[in-house]
């Protein structure tokens, strides 16, 4: 099997396909930094992404074609969703040009550092991931850093770091996280996700077993000792294992956990001594918990106590994570990526600690799959807000030929509208928000659009 690690070395030139997503835009900019040159293909021309990867001259080309990839290519990067039958995919076969997928070559560029900091799990990945950043900053190493968001402090989603340490999140789909070499890898949780792909849940849990399995000799799993799955899933592994979680049962664990609005403040135990304690400004329970698993991570690579504390105090959330886009008529606006019925748990157990008078949610399905897959654990967190607006399912990439539509959750939850326009959706919250609301869109695709056009106003 050819390696991608062959063809990082500067004037190699290569072509992405899907260039303009989170990862993918990411990966061209390093490659670029590591001396490559690098084109690429999108669908979407008014991509953000794209319009920042042109105004760093690397050229995007909009749609699949062929005449895409310069004759001098001397290999080709694709996502998971770039198939067989691409133009572009089918031209590198005919003309013999190597095709790698996108972790593989994320996989080739971790192993030139000494410690790969690796964030899996079903939820919490961005946020877990983040967190290790500004830990790492705190504690100068600059770190390399990939990110499946936007993070604040690298005002992006990566980082080229000179350090001698990466952070990446670790996505379980097609068994992306299996072309990585962790040297630390994390998992927060495991529950029933992209059943697309994964037959059931012993299926996943087989998934996140091999990717233990990659840590090397005298590397470390850090594992949600919380999760039923996660510690049946690493049960009796041949390596090291450090735990996290609520009780002192965890090697690190929180103590004195005190919730002030969106903050929160706790002691961090370790080995049963106080190792520091942490002020957090993002809410939520499951947030202590990402915190506590980050702190492990950089304890597993000799991280100090004043850097852990320093680095989460400075953490306010990743893109797309509880975040704040403003307010209209008094209500305060937030977006959130929840896409599962865990994320959503953990979103509205935080939401309702902070003692808003009203919770108005407009939550758009990601994937016909998933929402048929996990329809009941769907309508369970959704019959919890005061108001739900349901959009229409994101595709993403399925088309739906299973028939079903965001109306039948609607039909499931009494108090819900299913409102399959985005300007439809607008003009109700423009009519019921009020002082003391919170209005959260929620999901993976662009329902995020919504709280922008009304907090332009």
């Amino acid at each position: 099997m050819l390696d991608f690690e062959n063809y990082m070395s500067p004037g190699r030139k290569g072509h992405l396909i899907g260039i303009g997503g989170v990862s993918m835009s990411s990966l061209a900019e390093v490659l670029v930094g590591m001396g490559l040159t690098v084109t690429g293909s999108d669908m979407n021309e008014n991509n953000p992404n794209v319009k920042a990867l042109r105004e760093k001259n690397i050229p995007v080309f909009i749609g699949h074609s062929a005449d895409n990839i310069a004759d001098d290519v001397d290999f080709i990067i694709r996502t998971a969703a770039v198939h067989d039958d691409n133009p572009e995919i089918e031209y590198a076969r005919w003309n013999n040009i190597p095709i790698f997928e996108r972790t593989q070559a994320w996989g080739a560029i971790s192993r030139d550092y000494s410690n790969a900091l690796c964030i899996s799990g079903t939820h919490g990945k961005t946020t877990t991931t983040s967190m290790c950043t500004h830990i790492l900053m705190a504690a100068e190493k600059d770190p390399t850093v990939m990110i499946g968001g936007t993070l604040p402090l690298l005002k992006a989603g990566h980082h080229i770091g000179h350090g001698n340490t990466i952070i990446m999140e670790a996505c379980e789909y097609y068994n992306s996280f299996l072309s990585f070499y962790p040297t630390v890898a994390v998992i927060l949780n495991i529950e029933a996700d992209h059943l697309d792909f994964f037959k059931d849940l012993e299926d996943v849990e087989r998934s996140f077993r091999a990717f233990a399995e990659r840590t090397p000799e005298g590397g470390i799993i850090v594992a949600n000792n919380d999760d039923e799955n996660t510690m049946k899933t690493i049960r009796g592994i041949d390596r090291q294992v450090i735990t996290f979680g609520l009780t002192s049962d965890a090697d690190i664990y929180a103590e004195n956990i005190k919730f002030n609005g969106a903050s929160s403040s706790f002691d961090i135990i370790y080995k049963g001594k106080l190792f520091t304690d942490v002020t957090l400004h993002v809410p939520g329970l499951h947030n202590v918990k990402n915190a506590l698993a980050a702190t492990a991570a950089c304890i597993s690579i000799g991280i100090r106590p004043s850097s852990v504390k320093y680095g989460l105090s400075g953490f306010n959330g990743a893109g797309r994570r509880f975040e704040f886009k403003g307010k209209y008529n008094g209500a305060d606006i937030y977006d959130d990526y929840a896409h599962h019925p865990g994320e959503l748990k953990a979103l509205l157990d935080a939401v309702e600690m902070l003692n808003y008078k009203r919770s108005v949610v407009v939550f758009q399905p990601h994937t016909f799959s998933r929402t048929a897959a996990l329809f009941d654990d769907f309508v369970e967190q959704l019959k919890r807000p005061d108001v739900l607006i349901l959009a229409e399912i994101f595709a993403a990439r399925e088309q739906n030929t299973i028939g079903i539509s965001s109306a039948a959750l609607a039909q499931q939850v009494s108090r819900a509208s299913f409102i399959p326009s985005f300007n439809g959706i607008e003009n109700v919250l423009r009519a019921i928000a009020r002082p003391g609301d919170i209005i959260l869109t929620v999901g993976a695709g662009d329902v995020y659009k919504i709280g922008e056009d009304i907090t332009e106003e």
